[in-house]
């Protein structure tokens, strides 16, 4: 690992070469925020890739194209003297300073359930108007859902046993049932969402991320499907004939490898 100094030289290294680029590099020097925008989203789910498949040379540099758009976005910032990477930095320090009073301050936490219940009434104390404002709107419903339940758990508004919520998983199953025996199109959306909502609620009480425990699968399915499509055209046989027994046999050997 480096010294700080060593840290503190790759940073001011890469600032020299985003000011180069920027006057320099006729792609970078005609990017704006909006146009940054789309590419930084897509920068942030690869490096969620690279987590998920814990390779962490890809961590490393996922994690630097990220932190090349922040830089980015400060350097067009400085430019309409609106904010530049110190203002941003100066002011992540003073959110955590403020934010932590128990390890800055004398206010106690003895568990992460402390520390997030005031996290939450101190961002209502600097103006938050409500506890679920800083839910982004452009979020991924599920992602969303997940930071919701986070927020307002942070406050008090929660379950008290995993059970009492799995309970809930139950209930809102057999209204979903009742509402698709009924044929009640308009109501199945609904309660197919409150489903969604409960599970994903549960998950949080079980210590799962559901965003992560449904890519996790989401590959799973993948790798298990691309192997009944291999075997298939190694034996020249066409998915669309085979019968789901025929199928069913490979997708059960796909199960058995470990990914």
């Amino acid at each position: 690992m480096y010294t700080r100094q060593k840290q503190l030289d790759a940073f001011e290294r890469l600032l020299d070469i985003m000011d180069d680029l920027r006057e320099k590099c006729p792609w970078d020097r005609k990017q704006t925020m909006d146009s940054l925008r789309n590419l930084t989203v897509e920068e942030v789910y690869e490096l969620g890739d690279a987590i998920l498949e814990k390779d962490s040379e890809e961590i490393k540099k996922e994690l630097g194209d990220v932190l090349l758009h922040i830089v980015f976005y400060s350097k067009i910032g400085s430019e309409t003297n609106d904010f530049d990477i110190a203002d941003v930095i100066n002011s992540l320090c003073k959110k955590l300073v403020d934010r932590h009073p128990h390890i800055y301050g004398n206010v106690e936490a003895n568990d992460e359930k402390q520390v997030k219940e005031n996290w939450e009434k101190l961002k209502l104390k600097e103006g938050n108007k409500s506890v679920l404002q800083g839910v982004p709107k452009s979020l991924p419903a599920l992602i969303k859902a997940s930071r919701i339940q986070d927020k307002v758990a942070g406050v008090g508004f929660d379950w008290e046993e995993p059970q009492q919520v799995f309970e809930k998983v139950k209930e809102e199953l057999a209204e979903l049932q009742d509402e698709v025996n009924q044929n009640k199109n308009d109501e199945i959306e609904s309660e197919f969402g409150d489903v969604l909502f409960s599970m994903i609620n549960y998950a949080r009480f079980l210590k799962i991320d559901p965003e992560t425990a449904l890519e996790r699968t989401n590959k799973k399915f993948i790798f298990r499907f691309q192997y009944l499509e291999k075997k298939a055209k190694e034996l020249n046989l066409d998915l669309s004939e085979m019968t789901l027994s025929e199928m069913d046999k490979f997708w059960e050997e796909a199960k058995t490898i470990k990914i």
